[in-house]
C-alpha cells in the first residue's frame, strides 16, 4: 500500500490557494467534492416521465473499463485498510442512493417525482451493483438529471421574458433540501419563476438597469444547462465513489485525476492564488476557510460562508457569472499570476441570499510557509490587584495558524529548518524578556496539521509525558509522548479555540486540558479525531501515468490521555464564550456516517487542579463583565438575530420589504461605529512579531481601529474589535492576579502563624520567621520574568 500524505485535518481538495492544512474548515465537508462536480452515468433505457421537448445536445455516458477497475481497487482498499469499514449491504445502499441524489439535486429544484419513482429500483441495489463493480445506475440517473436541468434552464430563459411585479407579496422557498420532490413540471415551473425572479430583485437592488439584470442572468442560466452538459464520465465516476466513501466516513473520499491535482496544488507552500478554500453550497461556490497570510486574509473583506456570484480579471474586466459553475472551473477562474488583480462579486455571509452583493477585488500573490507562521503580540490589561490599586498587566499572545513543519529540510537534516514548536520557542523566550505576566496561545480558525509538532509543541508546557493515543484499525494503541524535560513557560496560560480548531489543534488543546496547564477558553472545537492517508491508486495498480486517482482513507483515530476522544464532541472549554456556530450544522457532529465517540484506557499522567480550583471565580468575573461590555453586547444582539432566522425557510420578493431590511441593515451598522468611536479601548494592542526583543520598535498608541488608513470608514466586522481575544486576556490577568492574591494571602497567614510561634522569642522560631518573609512564593502558576 502506498500511502503520499498523512492528512489530519478537514479538508476540502478543491482550493483556490496552498496551505498544509484543511476546512474550515464551515461546511459540510464532502459536499465540495460531490456537488456539481458531477457529470455521471447512463445506460440507454430512460424512465417514462423523460419525454420533453427539449433535448440536451450531448449523448448518453456510460462507465468505462478502467473505472470499474478503479471501483474494484477503492473497494478492496477500504475492507482491507480503512479504521472502520462499512458492510457492503442493503443499508449502505440506501445510504448511497441518498448521497448521489442529494449530490446532484440538493434543492429539489429539478428531478420529478417520477423520476424518483423510478429510481427507486436503486436504492436496496447498489450495493449488488458496486460489488460487481458496476456503476450504471449511477450514470443512468446522471442522465436523467441533465435532461432535467436543460429544461429547467430552457424555462428560465423564457421567465426572463416575461417580466416580474415587484409589487405582489410572493415569498421564495429558500431550503427545499427537505421538500418533497415536485409531482409535475407545472408545479417546478412555479418554484423556477420565483427562483429567477429573487435573482433579478437581488440584482435590482444594487441598482442595476434591467437590460443588465436580463442579460447577466441570460449568461448564467446558459452556463448552466453548458457546465452540466459538460460534464464527462470521470465527473460522473467521481460523484458516484464519492457517495459510497462518504456514506461509509466522510473524510474518506475519492479523487479524480483532475481533482488529485488540484489536491497536490492545495498542498503546495508556493502556489499563487487569493489564499482561500472553496466549497459548494446548493449552485453557489462558497468561502469555506481563509489562509493566514493569503491576500485575502490581509484584506480581510472576504470572509468564510461568502457566495461567490462572479469573477472578473482585473478591477475593470469583464464579470464572469459563476452561479451553476463546477467548482474547480471557479477555482480555474479565480487563479492567476502573482501580482495580478481578481474582483469577486460575493454575496455576503451575513445578508445572506437576499444581498446585496459586493465587489472584492484581490491581489493574488505566493502564500509561502512564512507568512503562515506563529507570530506574537502583547495585550495591555487594566485590572485591580490584591491591593486594590489599579494596575496594567501584560498578556503575550501567539497565534498559530497552522502546526507547520518544513518537511524538506528536516529531512536533509538542516539546522535552520522551521517549525511550529521551533518558532513558538523562539517568540516566548522574547516575550518573557518584555516581562509578561501572562500568555494565550490563540488556535482559533487552525485547522491542524503535523501531529508530530502538536506533541512536540505540547512539550514546551509541560514537563514531560504522553500527550495523545493513537488507535489503528487493529485495536492497537501508541503513545505519543513529550520525552524532552523542562518547559518554555510555567505562567498563567490559556489557549483560545474555536469551531474551526480541528485535529492537531485539539490534540494540542485536550492534552494542556488534561495536564490543568492551561485554561481553555472559546467555543468547542470542530471534533474531528481522526487521520486520513492518501492512497495512489495508479501506483497500487503499477500504473506509469496518472489514469486512476488517488484515495483518501481514515486509518486512525485519535484519543486524549484520558482515555476520551476528540473525535465528534472536539474539546469543550472551561470558559465557554457565545456562539452562533451551531454543532448541528458544522464540525463533525454535523456530518452523515461521522465515527462516533468513544474511549479507551487512559494513559499514564499527572494532572494539576490549581485551574480548577480558580475556576468559579473566574467564570464569575467573566460572565459579569459579558454583561457590560459593549461588544459582548453587539455579539449577543447578532446571536439572537441569528437563532431567530437561522431556520427561516422562505424569502420575501416585495422590493419594499427587501430595501426595508437593507436600510435597516446599514442603519444597524452605522449606530454601532459610532458607539465605537466614542467609546474608548481598554485593552491596548502591540504588534510584537518574531523579532528579537532588542529589533521590536518602541510601542505605539493603538489607532482608532473605526476609520483606516486613508480616512474612510472602514467596514463594521469582527476583525475590528477581537472581542474573544480581548475577553481572554483578561481571563488571563485574572488568573495572574488570583494566584498573587493568593500567595500574599498565604504569606500573611505564614507570617502570623510564625509571629504566634515566635512569641516564645526562641532563636530558632526567629530563624524561620526571617527565612519565610525571604522566601520566594511556591512553584506552580508564575508570571515568568
Amino acid at each position: 500500500m502506498d500511502s503520499a500524505v498523512s492528512w489530519a485535518s478537514p479538508a476540502n481538495p478543491l482550493t483556490v490557494s496552498a496551505r498544509r492544512r484543511a476546512p474550515r474548515p464551515a461546511a459540510r465537508l464532502t459536499i465540495a467534492l460531490l456537488l456539481l462536480c458531477s457529470g455521471l452515468l447512463a445506460t440507454l433505457m430512460l424512465p417514462a416521465s423523460v419525454t420533453s421537448s427539449v433535448d440536451p445536445a450531448p449523448g448518453l455516458l456510460t462507465p468505462t473499463e478502467q473505472q470499474r477497475q478503479i471501483s474494484g481497487l477503492t473497494r478492496r482498499h477500504i475492507g482491507r485498510h480503512h479504521y472502520q469499514p462499512a458492510s457492503i449491504d442493503d443499508e449502505l445502499s440506501a445510504q448511497m442512493y441518498t448521497q448521489y441524489l442529494d449530490a446532484l439535486d440538493p434543492s429539489r429544484a429539478y428531478l420529478l417525482q417520477s423520476d424518483i419513482d423510478y429510481f427507486n429500483r436503486y436504492r436496496s441495489t447498489l450495493d449488488d451493483h458496486l460489488r460487481r463493480d458496476d456503476a450504471g445506475p449511477a450514470f443512468e440517473i446522471f442522465n436523467v438529471y441533465r435532461k432535467r436541468v436543460a429544461e429547467r434552464t430552457a424555462a428560465a430563459l423564457r421567465f426572463l421574458h416575461e417580466g416580474f411585479d415587484f409589487t405582489v407579496a410572493e415569498q421564495l422557498q429558500i431550503d427545499r433540501s427537505d421538500s418533497p420532490w415536485a409531482g409535475s413540471e407545472p408545479e417546478l415551473d412555479e418554484y423556477w419563476r420565483k427562483r429567477v425572479k429573487n435573482d433579478w430583485l437581488r440584482l435590482k437592488l444594487t441598482d442595476k438597469a434591467d437590460e443588465d439584470i436580463r442579460e447577466t442572468l441570460t449568461e448564467r442560466y446558459n452556463d448552466l444547462h453548458k457546465r452540466i452538459a459538460e460534464l464527462d464520465s470521470q465527473d460522473v465516476f467521481q460523484l458516484y465513489m464519492n457517495s459510497y466513501l462518504s456514506s461509509v466516513e466522510p473524510h474518506t473520499s475519492y479523487l479524480s485525476p483532475r481533482a488529485s491535482e488540484n489536491f497536490e496544488i492545495a498542498m503546495s507552500l508556493s502556489f499563487e492564488g487569493i489564499g482561500a478554500l472553496l466549497g459548494t453550497e446548493g449552485e453557489y461556490t462558497i468561502i469555506r476557510e481563509i489562509i493566514p497570510g493569503g491576500p485575502a486574509d490581509m484584506d480581510n473583506r472576504l470572509q468564510p460562508g461568502d457566495r461567490i456570484v462572479a469573477v472578473s480579471q482585473g478591477t475593470e474586466g469583464d464579470s464572469q457569472d459563476v452561479v451553476g459553475w463546477r467548482i474547480d472551473d471557479v477555482v480555474d477562474l479565480i487563479r492567476g499570476p502573482k501580482d495580478s488583480v481578481v474582483t469577486l462579486n460575493v454575496l455576503p455571509s451575513a445578508s445572506g441570499l437576499q444581498g446585496p452583493a459586493v465587489d472584492i477585488a484581490l491581489t493574488r500573490n505566493e502564500i509561502q510557509l512564512e507568512e503562515q507562521a506563529a507570530k506574537s503580540s502583547i495585550l495591555e490589561v487594566p485590572d485591580v490587584d490584591a491591593e486594590g490599586k489599579l494596575t496594567q498587566l501584560r498578556i503575550g499572545v501567539i497565534d498559530l495558524p497552522t502546526f507547520y513543519l518544513d518537511f524538506e529540510a528536516y529531512s536533509q537534516n538542516r539546522p535552520d529548518y522551521r517549525s511550529s514548536t521551533r518558532d513558538v520557542r523562539k517568540l516566548v523566550n522574547q516575550l518573557k524578556r518584555e516581562k509578561i505576566d501572562g500568555l494565550i496561545i490563540d488556535l482559533r480558525d487552525n485547522g491542524g496539521g503535523s501531529l508530530a509538532e502538536a506533541t512536540t509543541l505540547t512539550g514546551l508546557f509541560i514537563d514531560k509525558g504522553p500527550v495523545v493515543q493513537v488507535k489503528d484499525n487493529r485495536d492497537r494503541v501508541s503513545v505519543h509522548e513529550d520525552l524532552e524535560p523542562g518547559v518554555v513557560w510555567s505562567g498563567p496560560m490559556a489557549v483560545l479555540v474555536n469551531r474551526y480548531s480541528a485535529s492537531a489543534s485539539e490534540i494540542f488543546a485536550a492534552a494542556l486540558q488534561d495536564y490543568g496547564r492551561a485554561l481553555i477558553v472559546g467555543e468547542p472545537t470542530y471534533g474531528k479525531g481522526t487521520v486520513q492517508n492518501l492512497i495512489d491508486l495508479d501506483n497500487v495498480s503499477g500504473q506509469n501515468q496518472r489514469m486512476y486517482g488517488q484515495i483518501k482513507l481514515t486509518m486512525h483515530q485519535f484519543f486524549r490521555i484520558d482515555g476520551g476522544s476528540t473525535q465528534n464532541r472536539g474539546v469543550i472549554p472551561d470558559i465557554q464564550f457565545p456562539t452562533s456556530d451551531d454543532p448541528d450544522e458544522y464540525g463533525e457532529s454535523a456530518l452523515d456516517n461521522a465515527l462516533p465517540w468513544t474511549q479507551i484506557k487512559p494513559a499514564d499522567f499527572r494532572s494539576n487542579e490549581a485551574y480548577q480550583q480558580l475556576l468559579p471565580k473566574l467564570v464569575t468575573q467573566h460572565q459579569q463583565r459579558m454583561q457590560s461590555d459593549t461588544e459582548f453586547g453587539f455579539l449577543r444582539d447578532d446571536i439572537a438575530e441569528y437563532q431567530k432566522h437561522k431556520d427561516d425557510q422562505f424569502i420575501s420578493l416585495l422590493e419594499s420589504e427587501r430595501r426595508a431590511e437593507m436600510e435597516q441593515a446599514e442603519a444597524k451598522r452605522e449606530q454601532r461605529k459610532a458607539k465605537r468611536k466614542s467609546s474608548v479601548a481598554e485593552i491596548r494592542h502591540i504588534p510584537f512579531g518574531n523579532m528579537t526583543a532588542a529589533e521590536q520598535p518602541a510601542a505605539e498608541p493603538v489607532a482608532d481601529s473605526s476609520d483606516d488608513a486613508d480616512g474612510e470608514d472602514s467596514d463594521d466586522n469582527q476583525s475590528q474589535v477581537d472581542v474573544y481575544l480581548d475577553e481572554a486576556s483578561r481571563i488571563v490577568a485574572d488568573v495572574s492576579l488570583l494566584k498573587q492574591q493568593g500567595r500574599v494571602l498565604a504569606d500573611r497567614a505564614r507570617v502570623v502563624d510564625l509571629l504566634t510561634a515566635a512569641e516564645d522569642s526562641s532563636s530558632a522560631a526567629e530563624d524561620a520567621l526571617i527565612s519565610a518573609l525571604e522566601a520566594k512564593p511556591a512553584s506552580g502558576l508564575q508570571p515568568e520574568g
